[in-house]
């Protein structure tokens, strides 16, 4: 259930426009986006007593946020990028075609190519983990208010890399964006009318972009297809349990 803070109508600006300031800042009126309620929780704790960042909402999934951002009319998101549904990267997509002032920024622990690649290119203005501090956070933020991309260190490192070797590439790079989006949810165990259902797909169609990724990837089956993503760091490590009973 997504959860919205009522905007002050006299601190909730566009992004075009000046806000109120705290201590010479701007404030900047921020969305959260992650479909976990602890994760949430911790980010608006954390930002709290940041006098010039304002939690304006919390959205639990992909479509909320895109619901939220048209009403609270937000200058930074805060975005997961693994969520049920259409997830971070559809997500980012819609939030940026609808306004493309608004700054998108990943919140999330995927580090690994290709989804910071695939992120950026989608037009989002940073790139963060769940395990970075709260100083960085607060800098990647105000960062991308001004209009200045924000990548942590050591996935720009890697972003930079990938950009001058195809060394032990990730077979994952050669999808597209709805095919990854398609095997995210397969390997997370949802059935193929659950996945039209969400993606507004035909069932036919789904099962068309998922004998593609058995081609492109050269697996068998999902449970093949959920420990290859488990062995290029697409999924977490919990899931390996879960594959190996299905």
């Amino acid at each position: 259930m997504a959860t919205a803070v009522a905007p002050d109508t006299t601190q909730t600006p566009t992004p075009s426009s000046s806000s109120s300031s705290h201590a010479g800042r701007n404030v900047i009126n921020t969305l959260i986006v992650d479909d976990h309620d602890l994760i949430r929780l911790g980010l608006r704790k954390l930002l709290t007593n940041v006098t010039d960042i304002k939690i304006v909402g919390e959205a639990a999934s992909g479509e909320q946020a895109v619901r939220m951002a048209r009403e609270l009319n937000p200058h930074v998101v805060l975005m997961d990028l693994k969520m049920p549904g259409i997830g971070g990267l559809e997500a980012t997509h819609k939030l940026l075609r609808a306004n493309p002032d608004i700054k998108v920024i990943a919140v999330t622990a995927c580090d690994e190519e290709p989804f910071p690649y695939r992120f950026v290119r989608a037009g989002a203005a940073g790139y963060i983990t769940k395990n970075t501090n709260l100083d960085e956070l607060v800098t990647a933020i105000r960062k991308v208010f001004a209009g200045q991309p924000y990548i942590t260190p050591e996935i720009a490192q890697k972003m930079a890399l990938r950009q001058v070797t195809d060394a032990a590439k990730s077979p994952f790079a050669e999808l597209s964006e709805r095919e990854l989006q398609v095997m995210w949810m397969i390997t997370h165990g949802e059935r193929v009318q659950q996945i039209a259902d969400k993606l507004c797909l035909s069932s036919k169609t789904v099962n068309t972009y998922r004998y593609r990724l058995f081609e492109k990837l050269k697996v068998k089956n999902d449970v093949e297809l959920t420990h290859l993503a488990l062995r290029y760091g697409m999924l977490d490590k919990d899931l390996d349990s879960t594959a190996s009973e299905s």
